[in-house]
């Protein structure tokens, strides 16, 4: 929907309430992504000037290539740990090729159409996906508070006195930006010392240079960077996508998965042609965007990173002035609004089937055990499917009505590998009269595993001259066993 003017229209997103509303927030995240992404630099051991520029290209590329809007994409911690170990072996040109096998692999993995497994994972890892991350973004806050002057504490309080209390008073302006200018005036004129942005790291000074890594492009280099360029395409699109369902959620507006896919791996080429370190989407700046700032469009990330770049450049020692404190509270309030309190609350826990309170905590616990996303929503995904499969293991019956001449064995329930296994058991192969029914008209088949079940079972009443009819199978079943049937060795 476009607003006329005379013969001109213009998106919505240019009314002047929702820019400046995407503005403001845009400035907020770009002050929170600078410590972030001197941080992520020192943990995969480059400049702090490959991350900040990294999260400059990320933001402002997929504002454009993304499919989920007001989603922000920056350099984030799970890729500095998948890359760390290959700049500390091979150096920075190795990991900026690496950045761009691996956005072409996210292209490709995109344009297969890997987004649609994003259906197979479960509620309950999802839960334990945001948990996790909201306890992760907390513990990332603790180490500025270490060792601080006690004026820090002081600050960190009335930042987030300020976090909690003026939204219940005004939204004109996003509380944490307030918090942020605040402090920051307040410890430059009272001339109060504590820790601050400039403390984190140096600020660059001069834009990127486009180019290509210098390495030798050989089969001994691919070798190298091809495990590296995997683990970040397929680390960078399951936090990713596990984002943007989150968003999709908190907005109540579909997004793109298989654009949001490809459009990470644009963006990760970009960024190496560029000299980043790469990433994917930020789980806290988004929720900074999205949550407190009220940002829904393209614009807010896009300003994301072109603030971003302009306070690196032009303000530099403003924002090298702005006090730790105020974004660890911006950052924890975040990791308040994230956290599913509900889903740890005693009346919900009661209710809750302790199967899916499991597979919860097992993807919290990985998460933040291993700090990697993708191992906690891979366990969260493996446990799920386990006791999913044990559960509809036992949902399988079988009823027996039997005379002199015939027996009818009724079984129902879904069969496949799991629940079929025990399904030759349930046959009285040396009692039964001269004639056997298996009546599937209340079951269905699922697999191969299931068809040779039935094979050893035809096989073990016809060894004793017993005849046996398979009836009632639905279409689909028939014609899977049709096709199967006799052909898998079963005996």
């Amino acid at each position: 929907m476009t607003v006329e003017f005379g013969l001109v229209s213009r998106p919505p997103w240019l009314a002047p309430r929702v820019l400046r509303t995407e503005a403001l927030s845009g400035l907020v995240v770009a002050l929170a992504l600078i410590p972030e992404a001197i941080a992520f630099s020192i943990i995969a051991g480059v400049d702090p000037r490959v991350g900040l520029f990294a999260s400059v290209t990320m933001a402002i590329t997929i504002a454009f290539t993304g499919g989920r809007p007001a989603m922000i994409s920056a350099a984030t911690g799970a890729v500095a740990l998948v890359v760390a170990p290959l700049v500390r072996d091979h150096g920075l040109q190795y990991l900026i090729a690496a950045v761009l096998l691996g956005g072409a692999f996210q292209v490709a993995l995109g344009l297969a159409g890997t987004a649609r497994l994003m259906r197979f994972v479960p509620r309950s890892v999802m839960v334990g996906f945001v948990n996790a991350l909201a306890i992760l973004i907390f513990a990332s806050q603790l180490p500025y508070l270490v060792g601080v002057p006690w004026v820090a504490w002081v600050l960190l309080a009335v930042a987030l006195a300020v976090l909690v209390v003026l939204p219940r008073l005004t939204s004109a302006v996003p509380a944490p930006l307030v918090a942020i200018v605040a402090l920051t005036a307040f410890t430059v004129f009272a001339a109060v010392s504590v820790p601050t942005v400039g403390d984190q790291g140096e600020l660059p000074d001069g834009l990127p240079v486009l180019g290509l890594p210098d390495v030798p492009f050989t089969l001994d280099t691919l070798a190298i960077i091809a495990p590296y360029a995997l683990a970040m395409a397929v680390v960078g699109l399951l936090e990713s996508l596990m984002t943007a369902k989150l968003v999709d959620e908190i907005t109540d507006t579909p997004s793109d998965k298989t654009r949001e896919s490809w459009g990470q791996g644009v963006a990760n080429i970009v960024t190496g042609c560029f000299g980043g370190m790469g990433g994917c989407a930020m789980i806290g700046q988004t929720m900074i965007n999205v949550r407190a700032g009220g940002a829904r469009t393209r614009a807010s990330t896009f300003l994301a990173g072109a603030f971003l770049l302009v306070l690196m450049l032009a303000l530099g020692d403003v924002v090298g002035a702005i006090p730790m404190v105020a974004l660890v509270a911006v950052m924890i309030m975040v990791a308040v609004g994230t956290f599913d309190w509900h889903s740890i609350a005693p009346a919900t826990l009661r209710r809750m089937p302790y199967s899916e309170t499991a597979v919860m905590l097992s993807t919290v616990a990985v998460t933040v055990a291993t700090h990697n996303l993708a191992y906690g929503v891979g366990v969260g995904v493996v446990v799920a499917s386990v006791l999913f499969a044990r559960r509809v293991a036992h949902v399988v019956d079988v009823a027996v009505e039997r005379d002199a001449e015939k027996a009818v064995y009724r079984v129902t329930g879904q069969l496949f590998f799991a629940s079929s296994g025990e399904l030759v058991t349930a046959f009285d192969y040396a009692g039964d009269p001269p004639t056997v029914v298996v009546d599937l008209s209340g079951a269905q088949v699922w697999d191969a595993s299931t068809i040779a079940v039935l094979d050893t079972i035809t096989a073990k009443y016809r060894a004793r001259d017993t005849t046996v009819t398979i009836t009632g199978m639905d279409p689909r079943s028939a014609s899977r066993h049709a096709a199967l049937a006799g052909h898998l060795g079963g005996a």
